[in-house]
Parts: structure tokens; C-alpha cells; sequence
């Protein structure tokens, strides 16, 4: 009798010690910007975690917003916290503790800086002291993309201060898919525009476009080179280790991340864009799941349960 309650007593203890997270973690609320890069990575978060017994839920909203749910205990993460261009943006909630930023960053070889068409650059717009020399032929305007950005701020900053020579230019503040769809208008038309380009995206792909230099800083240094980090609460790695684990192994590279976006701009759906790249990539599943389980205590690689939609 002692020894089948001692063989129970153990089963039950590896069972507590493979249980991962706590109920209170299956609901994972996920901040998303309307950046086709962090809505193709969250995606595969929500696939992944969905996958192993949680329950995502996705906030779409601005980067102040978003970072403001955090600090207010309304969501719990976000994976797209762009450094530099979102570093005046965050700081005041990292310098408050009111976030935290995951040790490693998920994306090392993004960039982020004003861009031209390639045959615009040709014409010798190559550097922003060039833009103000095109300065009719662009109909004084340069092209953003939301409201509140930190990209948007820059180059708000760049006007306000003439620096470049900028002072009599505007703003075009959209979302990035109007941006976008503004720059394939100019392109078709052979049009001299200059605009706000990053990769990891398809654009780098779909236009012909060249990143201006010279920037002395002005929208981060290293001419735009980037970072992007994973953001979540204060406490979130002690109270859902098994998530943060899962956070900590998400690492890209922008030459994937362009693949992983192009589906969306096709105008197909992100979780089963994600779900057919983990089918395609399988070595991706392995290293993102390694050393995590599922809700309940099992090794993540092995119960992954991805099913698709009919």
C-alpha cells in the first residue's frame, strides 16, 4: 500500500512539474499594429500558441495605444517594437518599468529610412540633402505612414527644423497599405516620390527602390539599420514562463519575414499563411518550440495541433 501511494505521489509530482503555465495564462492578449510585418509575425504567434492548448487574442492599435495596454494590464504583449524609429515612443514606459523588453531581439537585420525609385535615384536623388533639389517635381511631399508613429515623427522633425533644406514640405501621413498603393500609383507613372521604406518587407521585392543616405541620424543611426524586439509586461516571464519561452526562441530574418508577408498582401489570411509556412519549413517549428510544452505540460514539437479553417 505505501508503495503504490509513493508511485502515485511521483506521478503526480512529474505531472506538476511538466504543467507549464497556470490556467490564468491560456488567454494570451496579443497588441498588433497594422504593419504587415508584425501582423505576418503575430500570426504565427497566435498559431503557434493556439497550437498547443492557449487561446489568443489579437488588439489591433497604434504603437501608443498598445504600449499603454500593456502598462494597464489590458494585453499582455506585442512583437513588433521597431528600434530605433519607436525608441522615443517606448521610452518613457521602460524607463516608468511599466514594459518589458525581451533580452534578444527577434529581427537583427531590419531597416527602416526614407526610399526612392530606383530610377529617381538614377536622376541623383540618393541622399535626403537631395530631396529639397527635387522639391517640384515631388510636389513638396514625402509619404509616412500612420499617425503617431515614430517614423512619422522624424520626418516631422526633419520639416520642422528646415534640416535638409525640408522646411517647406508635407507630411503625407497614411496607413502603410495607402502608402504603398500612392508609391505603385507613382511608380506606374514613371513619378518622382520619395517615401518611408523598411525591410523586412515585399516591397524591397516588388519595387525596383533604392534607401536614401546620408541621413546624419535623423531617422536612427547606422542610416535606418534597425531592430525589432518583442514587448511584454513586467512580470509576464514569472507568471507564463512557458509563453515567454516561446517569445524568447522567435527570431527571423528579414529575407523570411518578406516571405512570410508577401501571402498577406495577396490578400490571404495570416493564420493560414502561418500555418502552411510551419508545414513548408519544419525546421522553424523545431527550433521556435524547443524547450516549450503545451498548456498542459506536454513537449510542445510533438502535440502541436495545427488545423486549418475549411
Amino acid at each position: 500500500m505505501k508503495t503504490l501511494l509513493s508511485c502515485c505521489l511521483l506521478v503526480l509530482a512529474s505531472q506538476t512539474a511538466l504543467a507549464a503555465d497556470p490556467a490564468a495564462c491560456k488567454t494570451v492578449r496579443l497588441g498588433v499594429v497594422n504593419w504587415t510585418d508584425v501582423i505576418a509575425t503575430s500570426a504565427m504567434t497566435q498559431v503557434l500558441l493556439d497550437g498547443l492548448g492557449y487561446e489568443t487574442k489579437q488588439t489591433s492599435a497604434s504603437q501608443q495605444i498598445i504600449f499603454a495596454g500593456i502598462r494597464d494590464k489590458r494585453l499582455d504583449m506585442f512583437l513588433g517594437y521597431w528600434n530605433p524609429i519607436m525608441t522615443r515612443t517606448i521610452t518613457p514606459f521602460i524607463d516608468a518599468k511599466q514594459v518589458r523588453v525581451l533580452e534578444k531581439p527577434s529581427l537583427e537585420d531590419a531597416r527602416a529610412t526614407l526610399a526612392v525609385p530606383t530610377y529617381l535615384a538614377d536622376k541623383g536623388l540618393k541622399t535626403f540633402a537631395d530631396i529639397a533639389k527635387f522639391e517640384k517635381e515631388l510636389g513638396g511631399k514625402i509619404y509616412g505612414i500612420e499617425p503617431g508613429s515614430g517614423a512619422n515623427t522624424g520626418i516631422k522633425d526633419m520639416i520642422a527644423k528646415n534640416q535638409f533644406g525640408l522646411g517647406k514640405f508635407q507630411l503625407v501621413e497614411s496607413s502603410e497599405a495607402g502608402m504603398l498603393a500612392a508609391v505603385s500609383r507613382a511608380v506606374k507613372r514613371k513619378e518622382a516620390v520619395v517615401f518611408f521604406g523598411w525591410a523586412p518587407h515585399p516591397m524591397n521585392v516588388n519595387q525596383d527602390m533604392t534607401y536614401l543616405s546620408g541621413s546624419q541620424d535623423a531617422l536612427g543611426p547606422d542610416e535606418g539599420r534597425a531592430t525589432v524586439w518583442t514587448v511584454t509586461a513586467p512580470d509576464y516571464a514569472s507568471r507564463c514562463p512557458n509563453v515567454d519561452k516561446l517569445l524568447s526562441n522567435l527570431s527571423f530574418s528579414a529575407a523570411d519575414e518578406s516571405r512570410m508577408m508577401q501571402p498577406l498582401l495577396d490578400h490571404q489570411d495570416p493564420l493560414e499563411s502561418a500555418k502552411k509556412w510551419l508545414k513548408d519549413h519544419p525546421q522553424d517549428q523545431q527550433r521556435w518550440l524547443e524547450g516549450v510544452t503545451t498548456l498542459d505540460g506536454r513537449p510542445a514539437n510533438e502535440h502541436l495541433q495545427l488545423t486549418s479553417n475549411p
